[in-house]
C-alpha cells in the first residue's frame, strides 16, 4: 500500500510541477492538480479514481459552464427521477467494481508477460564462482559510495525455476 501512495503522490508532483513555475504559488495549484488526478482514466483500472470511489464521473467545472449531454440529461428530470437514477447507478458500483477488477488483472498479466519477455535466464552450474547483487532496499545496502556486489560465492546446488543455493569461499551457506 506504501508504494501505492508513493506512486500516487509522485503522479500529484510531477502534475503540480508542469502547473507551476520555479515552484512559487504551488498551494494555489494544488486543488486544480488534484482534480487531474483523480479526474484521469488509469491505464492499469480503466477508471477514474473518483469513479471508483463514488460510483459516477465528476462533474468538472467546465461542464458547468458548457454543459454536456449528461448535464442537459439530468437537468431535464425532475428530482424523483434523479434520485431513482442515481439509486440505480449505485447499485451497479459494484458490478462496475468487479469489471474494473478484472481489467486490472488482465493489466497485469500484460505487464507480467512484457516484462518476462525481456529477462534473460541465466544458469549457473554447480560449482561457479558468483558474485551477488546488492539491491538499494536491502538491509545490506549502506548508501551512495557502498560496493554493489557481494561475494564471491560459489554455487552449491541449482534448485527448479533457476534459484541457488550460495556457499562462501571458506564453505558456510
Amino acid at each position: 500500500m506504501n508504494g501505492a501512495v508513493e506512486a500516487a503522490n509522485k503522479i500529484i508532483k510531477s502534475i503540480t510541477r508542469k502547473m507551476v513555475d520555479n515552484h512559487k504559488g504551488w498551494h494555489e495549484q494544488f486543488p486544480y492538480a488534484l482534480l487531474v488526478y483523480h479526474t484521469t482514466t488509469r491505464t492499469s483500472t480503466g477508471a477514474t479514481p473518483y469513479l471508483l470511489v463514488c460510483g459516477t464521473e465528476v462533474v468538472i467545472p467546465a461542464e458547468v459552464e458548457i454543459p454536456s449531454l449528461r448535464i442537459i440529461q439530468e437537468e431535464g428530470s425532475d428530482h424523483a427521477e434523479w434520485v431513482r437514477a442515481r439509486y440505480e447507478k449505485l447499485a451497479l458500483i459494484d458490478e462496475e467494481r468487479m469489471v474494473i477488477v478484472c481489467h486490472d488483472q488482465l493489466y497485469r498479466q500484460r505487464m507480467e508477460r512484457a516484462f518476462n519477455e525481456r529477462v534473460r535466464t541465466r544458469l549457473f552450474p554447480t560449482g561457479q564462482m558468483v558474485l551477488k547483487r546488492i539491491f538499494p532496499h536491502q538491509d545490506e545496502y549502506k548508501g551512495r559510495f557502498a560496493p554493489n556486489w557481494q561475494g564471491p560465492y560459489v554455487v552449491r546446488k541449482v534448485l527448479s525455476g533457476g534459484a541457488v543455493v550460495l556457499v562462501e569461499m571458506d564453505g558456510q551457506e
